[in-house]
């Protein structure tokens, strides 16, 4: 798990630099999940580019005690220019047991996206690609990130590299 994961926005609207990390050597001992799709399931329309494109609910399990913060990313692996990143959320309390459809909980902070906006990038894939896979993680972090509101994924991605201790994945399938 040491391993860097290296990506790149695709010609989306995001930037054409590539992005890498983060590969904490965190283990999958969170776990992930939402009442609106199953792990490896469709990902509803409503969460995506042919609904409302609001983030969807996700509740997770096993925090670490040692845990002082925790990190959402939601990427899709399969976009055309390599991994594009849909979303950075940082700074969530320990306590923070999900997020609610279309929110972020008080005090976190929300990072840009590989098209360079502020907030959660619905999913969109191409028509007539085959379906994409939208891996979103929780990360149990040692400290609070504290990056700025708005911080590039990849210094969040790459904060998250050096603070991570446990993380938790769900994956949702989306075509149009």
């Amino acid at each position: 798990m040491a391993a860097g994961i290296a990506l790149a926005a695709p010609g989306c609207g995001g930037s054409d630099g590539t992005v890498t990390g983060p590969a904490p050597a965190a283990r999958d001992r969170m776990q992930l999940t939402s009442p609106a799709f199953i792990d490896g399931g469709s990902i509803p329309p409503r969460f995506t580019c042919n609904g409302s494109g609001v983030s969807p609910p996700l509740d997770w399990r096993g925090t670490p005690d040692g845990a002082r913060s925790l990190a959402l990313l939601v990427e899709d692996a399969d976009a055309s220019g390599g991994t594009f990143v849909h979303w950075t959320v940082w700074d969530l309390a320990p306590k923070v047991r999900g997020v609610l459809s279309g929110s972020v909980p008080a005090g976190a902070r929300e990072g840009e996206n590989s098209a360079g906006d502020k907030a959660y990038a619905a999913p969109c894939p191409p028509k007539g690609d085959a379906a994409h896979h939208y891996r979103f993680s929780v990360y149990a972090l040692r400290e609070p990130l504290g990056l700025d509101q708005g911080a590039p994924a990849q210094d969040v991605r790459d904060a998250i590299a050096q603070q991570a201790i446990a993380r938790g994945r769900l994956t949702g399938r989306f075509e149009r």
